[in-house]
């Protein structure tokens, strides 16, 4: 039987001046709306005590079993405003099975897809005036889940929290979007085969902290990573996935073979690829074809994508060796034309011919 969620509302919300001034230009991931969904678990009697509750800080002892492990895993999607004034979810059933994927592999209760939307829609609903109305603005959700329970000991926790947080967020590049250099990483590993690549837990993106802060002082602004067993074939930035557009007409990204975040978006341009006449293709890519290929004008595009930028097309690709360039079309290619029909769809400028959208409100 789905959860109900009870909602106390908070007594002194944000006023609607302070709402607007955040959302004039809210950053990413900054300022937090007045609630939060959240849902308790224990090994005896499951998920209870559904609720949207006020935004505050968690009581959690020093024991804490996500403090010492890391047993935690968390998801990330968005609310749309539309210009109707109406408001909309993009997929969410993905991200709930991707969350139910990850809580699997950490040891932790698996919260059902029906629970996990129902979640994060109520609390927009609660929370419908933080949902920004700019320009490539939006409501950035987080759903997570941790380990509560005070244990030192190596098993997985008796008593989780879940909880949803949500965060009105801009454009991810206000100046508009503009190629980046990435930085190819050959000695730190993000994840080993067999871990946790899959998983959307913390343990992956603190594995790539390090390396990105590497990148950032030789002029990168991302880390790419390459397989940690023979550090050659491609697999993901430290929280986007990447795809190539080839000469010939196709689009080109590694397969889920473990290490790689199955994207939600990753998926969405697979699908629209034929729409602007590409071949969708997931196959296994060695970084010496990319290089290669960027020379030699067999590689026409190439991008990271992920649910915060949506696409960020990469410019050049630098290692111990060098910089290889990577062709950016003046007028953007095939990659701004992906990006512009995903963010149609979002955002309900076009129809949504395959059913992906929600409306919440």
């Amino acid at each position: 039987m789905a959860l109900t969620f009870s909602t106390d509302p908070d007594a002194a919300p944000t006023s609607e001046q302070d709402i607007a001034r955040i959302n004039e230009d809210p950053g990413f991931g900054i300022h937090f709306t007045d609630h939060m969904a959240a849902v308790d678990w224990d090994s005896e009697k499951g998920w209870t005590n559904a609720r949207i509750e006020p935004f505050d800080d968690y009581a959690l002892s020093p024991a804490g079993a996500v403090l010492h492990y890391a047993q935690e895993a968390f998801e990330g999607l968005k609310a749309y405003h539309r210009a109707d004034g109406s408001i909309w979810l993009f997929r969410p059933d993905r991200n709930a099975q991707r969350f139910i994927n990850s809580s699997r592999r950490l040891a932790l209760p698996e919260l059902p897809a029906e629970d996990f939307v129902n979640s994060v829609r109520e609390l927009v609903t609660v929370d419908a005036r933080w949902v920004p109305t700019g320009r490539e603005q939006s409501l950035y959700l987080r759903p997570f889940s941790v380990a509560s329970e005070p244990f030192l000991g190596v098993r997985p926790a008796r008593n989780v929290r879940y909880a949803v947080v949500a965060s009105p967020v801009g454009a991810y590049f206000p100046g508009g979007v503009a190629p980046v250099n990435i930085w190819v990483e050959s000695h730190y590993g993000r994840v080993a085969n067999g871990g946790t690549g899959e998983a959307k837990c913390g343990g992956n993106y603190a594995a790539s902290l390090l390396p990105q802060e590497l990148a950032h002082t030789r002029g990168c602004s991302q880390v790419m990573f390459v397989d940690s067993a023979e550090h050659r074939w491609l697999e993901e930035l430290g929280g986007m996935n990447v795809c190539i557009v080839t000469a010939d007409g196709r689009l080109v990204t590694p397969p889920l073979n473990g290490n790689i975040l199955p994207g939600v978006t990753r998926d969405s341009l697979l699908a629209l690829a034929p729409e602007v006449g590409l071949e969708p293709v997931e196959r296994p890519v060695d970084i010496a074809e990319i290089y290669a290929g960027a020379a030699d004008g067999t590689i026409a595009e190439m991008f990271a994508c992920g649910t915060a930028a949506v696409i960020t097309p990469i410019g050049a690709l630098t290692n111990e060796g060098g910089s290889h360039e990577v062709p950016v079309p003046a007028d953007g290619g095939r990659t701004i034309a992906l990006r512009n029909m995903l963010l149609d769809i979002q955002y309900g400028r076009v129809e949504d011919t395959r059913g992906w959208t929600q409306r919440v409100c």
